[in-house]
């Protein structure tokens, strides 16, 4: 018997990656991760807005118009959480329109217009990024405590300002 024979108590072996290979890979994706997270929060955005709107629109009984916008806001959502460049193209004819909603509105579309179009923005949406994305799944974007509290503090107003008007009554 040789001494390369199977040892079934031996620790198990994997092949391990050089990670030098994916050095640039990995600059880049820190760099743009910051940017890229906030885009998917966008993503996040459009699937609430899309839903929002399309439960009043069938609630409601509204014109398709409204559903057909609840539509394409969930579309949107999926494109833009997916990085797909036609998401950003959709998003940015939704944030135009958005702008209309002076101040609260014109204030938060134009930051998302922001994100879209600027140069960080361009290169996440870029067909090559995905390459990037599966060459560094390590890299992760951590949120800060502050942006949880601030979102916290959004979702309890809101809940209020929705809640209130139950309890409120005469």
């Amino acid at each position: 018997m040789s001494n390369t024979a199977f040892n079934p108590y031996a620790a198990p072996a994997a092949p391990v990656e050089d990670v030098s290979a994916n050095a640039e890979a990995e600059a880049i994706r820190k760099a743009h991760i910051s940017h890229e997270a906030s885009i998917k929060a966008v993503g996040i955005l459009y699937y609430l807005g899309g839903t929002g709107v399309t439960l009043v629109a069938l609630a409601a009984l509204f014109s398709a118009r409204q559903d057909a916008l609840g539509a394409g806001q969930l579309s949107a959502g999926w494109a833009v959480r997916a990085l797909r460049p036609w998401g950003r193209t959709v998003g940015c004819i939704l944030s135009a329109i958005g702008l209309i909603g002076f101040p609260i509105g014109t204030l938060i579309n134009g930051y998302i217009l922001y994100l879209f179009l600027s140069k960080k923005g361009r290169t996440i949406f870029a067909p090559e990024y995905q390459d990037v994305i599966a060459a560094t799944p390590h890299v992760k974007y951590r949120t800060s405590i502050i942006v949880w509290i601030f979102l916290a503090l959004i979702v309890a107003l809101v809940a209020l300002a929705v809640l209130a008007p139950m309890f409120g009554g005469k």
